[in-house]
């Protein structure tokens, strides 16, 4: 009986200071917005389970950290109303799939989606982000600290170590990696316990640095000459004049003109600047307003599909439901609770 309750008590123990490392690392994000709880059947028991606080939503976030050197996080939360996000993540590299999301970063401004697998570069500068209301975040990601990726692996790898962090620069964002889906969402999945756990989650950690790293490089391999200040302003032109007709079908050759360019090199330079392609650009500024409409007004599912630039409405859902994980009709249901 002593054994056993000593085992009980390190192992409270040992909990104990996981949960006040999660909590110092991740500053400002557990101690505003997450009340730790026991772990249900939903999530890896190995892992740790908090739960939004009711004065602002509903839902959990879980996490399974390895000491200092990374962990994984499963998101599954909405909030009441529109929320400012605002925590540190100094130094971490993270690599997120969102199946279901809806909102902005700030710092730079960029629109979340779903179905895209996001690289971040933590950093002394607390992350922003605006969470539209009653839209769950669900989500799965990796996340490696300077001990692992600046010591650890350099330590694994003397002779052949390459720093990930730039492949976490150079990768930013995809809308197509097969390959850490997979990997993702059988990390979300995933219930064994003990050192099994252990042994599974630490080689998929090493399995999506190795896949970052392999997709930086090729990234920057295709990546060209940098761009001339008179480009950068010819395209800010461009995406000026989509700003303002997003909604019309748009030929190549005009945007061409407009940016004094041919049509190739238009579209590897904007690419380039933005990250995306125009068509994915295009797409996301429709989908920015759609989310307005289908929360502010009383429009109709083929109305809202003419008012942005599609033909049926079988279109936009289909799309819609890409950006953000949800039906348009589902969307406007949960923000109308």
């Amino acid at each position: 009986m002593f054994v056993f309750s000593f085992q009980k008590f390190v192992q409270s123990l040992q909990r104990r200071l996981i949960l006040k490392n999660i909590e110092n690392y991740y500053e400002g994000l557990f101690s505003n917005y997450f009340i730790p709880i026991e772990n249900n059947s939903n999530f890896n028991p190995e892992g740790h389970t908090f739960k939004l606080s009711s004065t602002l939503g509903e839902g959990f976030y879980w996490i399974y950290a390895k000491k200092d050197l990374y962990d994984i996080k499963v998101h599954d939360f909405y909030f009441h109303d529109d929320f400012l996000m605002e925590f540190k993540l100094p130094g971490s590299l993270s690599i997120t799939m969102y199946e279901s999301i809806s909102g902005e970063e700030l710092n730079p401004y960029r629109r979340l989606s779903a179905g895209y697998i996001k690289a971040f570069v933590g950093s002394d500068e607390p992350y922003k982000a605006l969470i539209h209301k009653k839209i769950p975040i669900r989500s799965i990601g990796i996340e490696v600290m300077p001990a692992y990726y600046e010591d650890y692996l350099k330590e694994q790898y003397p002779r052949d170590y390459i720093n990930p962090l730039s492949a976490f620069v150079q990768f930013d964002q995809a809308g197509s990696f097969p390959a850490m889906s997979k990997l993702l969402t059988e990390v979300k999945l995933y219930k064994g316990e003990g050192i099994a756990a252990g042994l599974f989650y630490e080689a998929k950690v090493t399995e999506a640095v190795s896949l970052m790293v392999a997709a930086g490089k090729e990234k920057l391999s295709h990546k060209e000459k940098s761009l001339s200040g008179s480009d950068i302003s010819q395209l800010e032109n461009v995406i000026a004049y989509l700003n303002d007709h997003y909604a019309f079908d748009t030929p190549l050759e005009r945007l061409a003109k407009i940016a004094c360019m041919g049509i190739t090199k238009l579209k590897a330079s904007f690419k380039q600047l933005q990250g995306c392609t125009i068509t994915e650009y295009i797409q996301e500024r429709r989908m920015s307003q759609a989310e307005h409409l289908l929360i502010n007004t009383d429009f109709t599912m083929g109305q809202i599909a003419e008012m942005i630039g599609y033909s049926t409405s079988s279109r936009f859902a289909e799309l819609f439901k890409k950006s953000t994980g949800l039906l348009p009709m589902d969307y406007r249901k949960m923000t109308r609770k």
